[in-house]
C-alpha cells in the first residue's frame, strides 16, 4: 500500500501545529528562568524542516515538468525530503519506545 506525500506532509504539518500550540501552552506554564531547549520546540523545529525539504522537492518537481528544473536536482531535493522523514520517523519510534519503557517502570 502506498501513500501519497501529500497525505503524510499534511500529517506532519498537523503534529507540528499540535506540537506548536503545545510548546506554546507549555512556556507559559513553565518558569520564565527555564534553561535549555524545550524538546517540543526542537521536534517542532525539525518538523517544519521536513515539511521545508518536501515544499521544495514538490516544487522542483513541478519546474522539472515544465522544463525549468534539471533532473539530478529534482532527485537530490527528493533525496533530501525522504531523508529527513526517515529521520523523523526514527526519532519518533525512539520516542513511544522511552513512553513504553517508562509506563512499564514500577512505581
Amino acid at each position: 500500500m502506498s501513500i501519497p506525500f501529500n497525505a503524510v506532509a499534511s500529517a506532519y504539518s498537523n503534529a507540528s501545529k499540535l506540537i506548536g500550540d503545545s510548546a506554546k501552552s507549555s512556556s507559559g506554564a513553565a518558569g520564565k528562568g527555564a534553561q535549555g531547549t524545550d524538546f517540543g520546540k526542537i521536534l517542532s523545529d525539525q518538523l517544519q524542516g521536513v515539511m521545508d525539504a518536501g515544499k521544495k522537492s514538490d516544487q522542483m518537481s513541478l519546474d522539472m515538468v515544465n522544463g525549468k528544473a534539471n533532473v539530478v536536482d529534482v532527485v537530490t531535493a527528493i533525496s533530501q525530503t525522504q531523508l529527513a522523514m526517515e529521520s523523523m520517523v526514527a526519532v519518533r519510534d525512539k520516542v513511544i519506545s522511552a513512553y513504553e519503557e517508562i509506563m512499564r517502570m514500577p512505581i
